[in-house]
């Protein structure tokens, strides 16, 4: 069998590709290479005007994606119209409602600025008006004609009662009527000495004054009544002139926008209404009121922003989009319910918690309404409700600002209800695969709302026009990031390294996130190398650096590999036992190891014992690996005759979890060394997985596994006989690092490709494999001849010993 060639075991970048001296040279790249298709599928989600053509993209990096994804949108987005200002205002016929404002972006702010200047200019403008000398000669021309009217009729009475005797007395209690003598009153003693029918004649008079005087008291509240409304209807008048001014500025400014109109309306209204009150908040407030209103000794009036009837004046901004240009993109890093949906906060006064429509706060989709919103989907499903509250949102095209206690029924107290916003917004999932697959399986909204799947490749060609373009994404990065500029030659170990990340000399990562902390690393060693740009010796470094730094596992197990703590023969030859390969992942660090797998045959039914599995140490992969070479040997070796052994298999010295089929292959060589007592070579090691025909199918980690093995056989010293057997099909995954190729170019290291388990046979033990002849028989000393006569024998021998137990039985009584 040919081993490969040095330069087949790395694929180095053709330096013709590279027409440039450093990336400075290079033009940058604005998209992302290699993702044709989750392009495609990002452009039609954006651009579909449909319910339910949201973005879910799946793929590694999540970063990676958001990014690009990001990048992409802004171009997109500034095409866009800029969407409206979203304002919440005052309702002032129930205010637990807060209303909304959708106006032009930019209006948002001037109208609240606008309001607030209002709210001050007003306060002034309404105490000016009322302090008047107009409005105090009226107010007080009411309150002395009201006196003239109320005074007519008790002087009136009063006359009367004097023509009679008696007079109109106003006391602590009330009106009443008293005789009179010679002009003055009369004392209760005099009254006393007065004859009855005189007193009879007295008491009659007072009782139809009194009917006369409770005449006119009835008449004394539509009096008063009459006063306050005209008083109301003078405070009107002065109040709405004095408004009417600062209003028709706002009125003009916004004299295209209805809502506004509509608002400033009802502020009109409200003020005129409540004009007293804001008057009596100029005025500084004494004693504990003051002292609850934070004012303490000084007494001062109430600030208008304090006051509850000028603050429902103001206008809340929820989102201002007077600076955005284009559609809004919004990347939401923490989306709980709060940060999403938006809140109602609250505030404590005077020992309670307050709230108004002031203190409703935004969501992250308030900023994206019109535009687009990325949320990573992992973070989102671990957010309590918010799963919910996203699709609830999405099907309606409304956002309501509620606690998910006011949804879900647990929370009955009064709070604010704010009127729901229209929603017009792209939604962009991003997260991985699997999560992806579970949603489409669990939950049938996912589906109706999240229809566009944007999949990003993880790996692309590796041809020119690939390479050409990733040394222009190298640029991009180098530039995007402040890097130092890099060596052609830098470029294209960086490109050789990407082939290694996907284990693939014929492809090239698309996880650019690795790429881009390779390079700053990189940046960083040039630096302490004093370089001015990047060379091939720093990339070297930082990749070998990062290997070292996680290297402490790895380095243990080969210790104590190589203080044989851990058995592993790299020399000699042994019957049924055979060297393993595996990979182990610690972590973002994966190393390969060799692992010491024996096989053990009895007599027996024919069954492949798989001791892992027995102990429960076995995954589902391996244990059908296993199946797999008992159809392998029952097929070619006992068709006709019963398979009679039993044969035991084990990785030695392993005490966790084993899984996947690639020792398969590697089984299958110690089980038929056991079988047919045939020595293997401790020189070679082997991975590959086995199908029931003896084909090896290609397995993963093949860079990883040569290198662990290769490690262990430098550090006891190569003798030129040792190597690895890999499947075919790998070849095109191997990117071996530096010593591996040196080894093998100075012929102290192999590396064997096998299609199938005869061709591995032959390589281990050194003897042929041998084919039937026309009789069906294997030629003798072939490894097929031992294996099949070792069976035969057993068959014969379980044969004879089943027919003397048989007999045995039968001789004692016992029925078969």
């Amino acid at each position: 069998m040919k081993e490969l060639k040095p330069e087949e075991l790395y694929t180095e970048s053709p330096r013709e590709l590279l027409d440039f001296e450093t990336t400075d040279e290079l033009e940058a790249i604005e998209k992302m290479i290699g993702q044709d298709r989750a392009v495609s599928a990002i452009h039609f989600g954006i651009e579909m005007p449909r319910d339910g053509y949201n973005i879910y993209a799946l793929g590694p990096d999540e970063a990676d994606k958001r990014s690009w994804i990001e990048e992409f949108l802004k171009k997109h987005a500034e095409e866009n119209a800029v969407p409206n200002d979203i304002c919440y205002v005052n309702n002032f016929k129930e205010h637990y409602k807060p209303g909304v404002l959708s106006i032009p972006a930019g209006k948002g702010v001037e109208l609240r600025d606008r309001m607030d200047s209002f709210i001050d200019e007003v306060q002034i403008a309404l105490t000016t008006a009322f302090e008047s000398e107009e409005y105090q000669n009226r107010s007080q021309s009411l309150e002395e004609e009201f006196k003239e009217e109320q005074g007519e009729g008790f002087n009136e009475l009063s006359q009367k009662a004097q023509e009679q005797g008696l007079a109109l007395l106003r006391t602590p209690a009330g009106f009443t009527f008293a005789p009179i003598k010679d002009g003055d009153i009369m004392s209760s003693e005099e009254i006393q000495k007065v004859e009855e029918e005189e007193k009879k004649a007295l008491q009659d008079k007072i009782e139809k004054l009194q009917a006369e005087l409770q005449k006119i008291l009835r008449q004394m509240p539509g009096r008063q009544r009459k006063l306050r409304e005209k008083k109301k209807e003078l405070d009107h008048e002065f109040a709405e002139y004095s408004v009417k001014d600062l209003l028709d500025e706002i009125r003009q400014q916004f004299n295209d926008i209805d809502f506004v109109q509509k608002f400033l309306d009802d502020v009109k209204k409200d003020i005129i209404e409540h004009v007293q009150e804001i008057i009596s908040q100029q005025q500084p407030q004494q004693g504990l009121l003051g002292m609850l209103q934070g004012q303490g000794d000084q007494n001062q009036p109430v600030k208008p922003s304090d006051d509850p009837v000028l603050r429902s004046y103001r206008i809340n901004l929820l989102v201002d989009n007077s600076k955005q240009k284009g559609a809004p993109i919004i990347y939401e890093d923490n989306p709980n319910y709060t940060n999403l949906i938006g809140r109602v906060e609250y505030q404590a006064k005077f020992g309670a918690l307050t709230t108004d429509f002031m203190l409703i706060k935004t969501g992250a989709l308030h900023k994206a309404n019109g535009g687009f919103l990325i949320l990573d989907a992992r973070k989102v499903l671990m957010q309590p409700y918010v799963w919910e509250a996203l699709k609830r949102v999405l099907k309606s095209h409304k956002l309501r600002i509620e606690s998910p206690g006011e949804y879900y029924g647990m929370i009955s107290t009064v709070s604010l209800e704010p009127e729901p916003i229209d929603l017009d917004v792209k939604v962009i999932l991003v997260g991985q695969r699997w999560l992806y697959y579970l949603l489409s399986a669990k939950d049938p909204d996912f589906s109706e709302l999240f229809k566009v799947m944007a999949d990003f490749n993880d790996q692309m060609d590796r041809n020119e026009k690939n390479q050409t373009l990733y040394a222009r994404m190298i640029g991009s990065l180098v530039r995007n990031n402040e890097l130092k500029p890099v060596h052609r030659d830098a470029v294209a170990r960086l490109i050789e390294e990407s082939a290694r990340y996907v284990s693939d000399s014929e492809k090239l990562s698309a996880r650019y996130s690795q790429i881009l902390d390779l390079l700053r690393e990189s940046d960083y060693w040039a630096g302490q190398n004093n370089h001015s740009k990047i060379e091939r010796d720093d990339v070297q470094k930082a990749i070998d650096q990062k290997k070292w730094r996680s290297a402490r596992v790895r380095e243990q197990l080969q210790e104590n590999i190589l203080r044989k703590t851990i058995y592993i023969d790299t020399d000699g030859v042994k019957v049924g036992q055979i060297n393993g390969l595996s990979v182990l992942t610690i972590g973002d660090t994966m190393f390969g190891t060799p692992t010491r797998i024996t096989a053990r045959i009895e007599l027996g039914k024919g069954e492949v014992i798989n001791i892992e599995r027995e102990v429960q140490l076995s995954g589902p992969i391996h244990s059908k690996g296993v199946l797999i070479l008992k159809g392998f040997i029952g097929e070619r070796y006992a068709v006709n005759r019963p398979l009679s052994l039993s044969a035991s298999l084990v990785f030695e010295q392993s005490y966790g979890g084993v899984d996947g089929d690639s020792a398969s292959s590697t089984e299958l060589y110690v089980l038929l060394s056991a079988i047919a007592d045939i020595p293997i070579k401790q020189s070679l090691a082997v991975t590959g997985s086995i199908n029931q025909h003896g084909q090896i199918q290609p397995i993963g980690g093949v860079n990883e596994k040569i290198e662990g093995f290769f490690e262990i056989c430098q550090s006891r010293g190569l003798t030129g006989d040792q190597g690895v057997l890999i499947p075919r099909s790998n070849v095109k995954n191997l990117m071996l690092n530096n010593e591996v190729v040196r080894a093998a170019r100075e012929n102290k290291f192999h590396i064997y490709p096998v299609d199938h388990v005869d061709r591995g046979l032959e390589l281990l033990t050194g003897m042929p494999i041998g084919k039937r002849d026309k009789k069906g028989m294997f030629p003798s000393n072939t490894i097929n001849y031992k294996v099949e006569q070792r069976l035969v024998s057993m068959a014969k021998t379980r044969m004879q010993y089943t027919g003397l137990i048989t007999a045995d039985r039968k001789t004692d009584g016992y029925n078969e």
